[in-house]
């Protein structure tokens, strides 16, 4: 979204002029450490943007004794989609730059924007993780920055996603990083010329069935009223300052506040929290729900401000279910993943080896478990009875085990911990378990460079 063509922030002599070797040299200094040699991996669509990226890493990574691999996702939802990934790897490769097509193989029929993209991360993140590559650039720009603060905003989001995009995110795969947030999409399109690359623009660019291209068609409104591409990106970064800053708190607070079990739930001390200010306290709790119920995201702020009152005026009974997690008042705070919702993370495995259940354990399938053909990895619900009164019900019931035919084929078994239950038939295997949720519960800190 060009919302502003003039008074850009981030550029730096013109907002037409190619972006060369030093200047990209430059952010990529703000985005390190990287290896001696470094090796990067690099997004490709084949848009202006990406392609430019591509070729300045490329310079860059060279002249460091390092490699660049760009990955093209082909998504397959646009009949020419493999035709244009088949187009870059010439353009790529006639520039001696490695490149390689990750195809979505099994899109759901009438797969959106957010399944897109949540499959171009799944398949990108996994490319570089069997490569070796512990570095992803992507090439979202200030005008991409723009409007995804301008869509947040109307979706209501608070300080947290005002921020935008980071520069820097750490995943437990890949460091991902985008080198060229304050570049204006223009300067892109200039290097682009510059260095004779082509570039293929995508039509839902301009398919006003998206918000995006909505938001580009109203730019001169939006502009005229003062909401040009430099304020919105400067209110990310002021957002980003903050949320760090309230990161950074709510880590310090957890660390005395929280404690978890690695049967997957958790426990809170409410003096604690409610000692904290409203904005650290809320957050606190809302990132061990998220954590505990195996989500990316903790839930609606207003949801959790609720929460947090009921600590603060004294309630020590009863509870709430929110994220997918039963909250439970008492003297310290009991949050569990709920087995029913737990049961939507159902799979169906015929092959051995580890899976990542319901967002929360790791599940290791031997070839005894499937001795008799597939199981169904699902919520252990009542197939666990508890041995004493030291463990929550809800915790014991949302654990993961193996079924078959509505039978339960193995049971969890969970390294270091003494048993607090038993299967309900004794005789049957029982599978490794670990607690390894994809969200710890203090996050690697917001990326602001």
């Amino acid at each position: 979204m060009h919302l502003a063509p003039a008074g850009l922030s981030g550029t730096e002599s013109g907002a037409a002029s190619a972006l060369d070797n030093d200047a990209f040299a430059d952010r990529m200094a703000r985005l390190g450490p990287f290896e001696a040699k470094p090796k990067l991996a690099v997004g490709v669509s084949g848009g202006a943007d990406s392609m430019a990226l591509v070729w300045l890493a490329h310079r860059w990574a060279a002249a460091r004794g390092g490699s660049v691999l760009a990955l093209t996702v082909d998504h397959r939802l646009r009949p020419e989609s493999t035709q244009e990934a088949e187009q870059v790897a010439e353009t790529l490769g006639a520039r001696g730059i490695d490149h390689a097509v990750l195809t979505w193989r099994d899109p759901p029929a009438g797969a959106g924007e957010a399944a897109a993209r949540t499959a171009r991360y799944r398949l990108l993140g996994d490319a570089c993780s069997d490569r070796g590559i512990a570095h992803l650039l992507l090439a979202h720009t200030l005008n991409d920055q723009a409007e995804t603060v301008l869509l947040r905003f109307a979706k209501g989001s608070g300080p947290d996603g005002l921020a935008g995009m980071p520069a820097v995110r750490e995943t437990a795969q890949i460091r991902v990083l985008r080198p060229l947030l304050d570049v204006d999409k223009a300067r892109l399109r200039a290097t682009c010329a510059a260095a004779s690359l082509p570039a293929i623009e995508d039509p839902s660019n301009a398919d006003p069935q998206f918000a995006r291209a909505r938001l580009r068609d109203a730019s001169s409104v939006l502009a005229a009223e003062g909401m040009t591409t430099a304020r919105l990106a400067d209110l990310a970064q002021r957002c980003a300052a903050d949320r760090v800053v309230l990161e950074a708190a709510t880590a310090d607070l957890l660390a005395e506040a929280a404690s978890w079990d690695p049967l997957g739930f958790a426990t809170l001390d409410p003096r604690l929290l409610t000692g904290a200010p409203r904005a650290v306290g809320y957050r606190a709790i809302g990132a061990v729900i998220a954590t505990i119920g195996g989500a990316d995201y903790p839930p609606r702020r207003e949801a959790l401000q609720k929460i947090l009152a009921d600590l603060q005026a004294g309630r020590r009974t009863g509870g709430r279910t929110l994220g997918g997690c039963r909250v439970r008042f008492a003297c310290r705070i009991t949050i569990t993943r709920e087995p029913e919702a737990a049961r939507t993370a159902a799979v169906t495995v015929s092959r051995p080896g580890p899976i990542l259940w319901d967002g929360r354990f790791r599940v290791t399938v031997t070839e005894d478990v499937l001795a008799h053909g597939p199981v169904g990895i699902d919520s252990a619900g009542n197939g666990l009875k508890r041995r004493g009164a030291g463990v929550p019900a809800a915790a014991l019931a949302s654990l993961p085990a193996a079924w078959r035919d509505g039978v339960m084929a193995s049971g969890p078994r969970i390294a270091d911990v003494a048993p607090v239950w038993a299967p309900c038939d004794p005789g049957i295997p029982s599978m490794e378990v670990r607690f390894a949720p994809g969200r710890p519960f203090a996050a690697a800190a917001f990326g602001v460079v």
